[in-house]
Order: C-alpha cells, then sequence, then structure tokens
C-alpha cells in the first residue's frame, strides 16, 4: 500500500470518528453546563444530579443518532476501506 493512499484512510477514518462523536459530546457538554449552572444558582451538591441526567441525555442522543452513525460507518467501508483492500493494501 503507498504512504498516500494509506494516510488518506486514516485521514477519513478519523474525520468520520469526529463525525459520529459530535452529537454525543454535545449534548453532554450542554447538559453538563446547565446541571453546573443549576448547582450554582442553588448551592446543590449532589453527584448523582450531575450524572444521571448525562447518562440519560446522552443514551437518548446515541439511541436518535445511531442511524447516522451506522450510515456513516457503512459509508466509510464502501468508500474507503474495501477499495484500498481489494487493491491489495
Amino acid at each position: 500500500m503507498d504512504q498516500a493512499v494509506l494516510f488518506d484512510s486514516l485521514r477519513t477514518a478519523i474525520w468520520v470518528a469526529v463525525q459520529m462523536s459530535t452529537p454525543i459530546l454535545g449534548v453532554a457538554l450542554i447538559v453538563g453546563l446547565v446541571i453546573g449552572l443549576l448547582q450554582a444558582l442553588t448551592s446543590i451538591q449532589e453527584m448523582t444530579l450531575t450524572f444521571v441526567p448525562k447518562m440519560l441525555a446522552i443514551l437518548a442522543t446515541f439511541w436518535v443518532s445511531m442511524d447516522f452513525m451506522t450510515g456513516a460507518l457503512i459509508s466509510l467501508l464502501h468508500d474507503t476501506l474495501l477499495p484500498t483492500i481489494a487493491r491489495g493494501f
């Protein structure tokens, strides 16, 4: 396998990983900021108050975006990785 093809495949795979993780990380960030602001305003320092809503929001986001993630992985496999493997690395 030529180095340029390898690096291009790796770059594409990393970009797909970033695209797939963005919705979940974005929701975790927003929920964490809202809960942190709520805790700062009300002086409630309960650890489960930060953990449980964030986990539920992440789970819901994962469930909603599963179709997008699966499509991105299948697209990566068909467009990038399979032609590279078919050429014999």
